[in-house]
């Protein structure tokens, strides 16, 4: 058995990261959750009051031997602007900031290397922060994989599906048939 490992990114709102990643081969589980601020077991209502610290983020695990971080990474990036700060669209708050938690130092490594590359595709500064991983508390249960869930609810077919989409297409290789 593979020793799996883990990403964590937090994006915006995390019900587009959460869906995207559920479609990658070589994922084999992905967590909504909170994750960065300094309160013992946040919810929702607590994170979005913008003074707990935490951010919206995704808990990912993943085999090594079948999709590689850098290419998490990559896909990350393609799932948000990350030169918003405290931001994405009309989402507005530090909970939806752009964040990279490392879980060892090559994951460190790795995300400030793309960053970088990442940085020639924007006119903007990118303002993804990249910080240790710290405590993981899952978010409540409507909100796990939220879109598949409720993919008629307004903001999933409106701003989610098309992200979804484009994601697919871009990463064909990668989508679970």
């Amino acid at each position: 058995m593979t020793n799996l490992h883990i990403a964590t990114f937090g994006g915006g709102c995390f019900w587009c990261i959460d869906a995207a990643f559920r479609r990658v081969k070589g994922v084999t589980l992905v967590s909504s959750g909170y994750t960065g601020g300094h309160l013992e077991a946040p919810t929702y209502q607590t994170i979005c009051q913008g003074d707990s610290g935490h951010a919206e983020v995704v808990k990912i695990s993943f085999d090594p031997t079948v999709i590689d971080y850098d290419t998490l990474l990559e896909m990350f990036f393609t799932l948000h602007d990350p030169t918003q700060l405290n931001r994405q669209g009309n989402d507005v708050g530090t909970q939806y900031r752009s964040v990279i938690y490392f879980h060892d130092e090559a994951q460190q490594l790795k995300a400030h290397a793309m960053i970088s590359t990442q940085q020639a595709h924007h006119n903007a500064p990118i303002v993804t922060e990249v910080s240790p991983s710290t405590t993981f508390y899952p978010a409540e249960d409507y909100h796990q994989d939220y879109f598949n869930e409720n993919p008629q609810q307004g903001y999933c077919s409106i701003l989610i599906a098309p992200k979804i989409a484009k994601f697919e297409l871009a990463f064909k290789n990668w989508i679970v048939d």
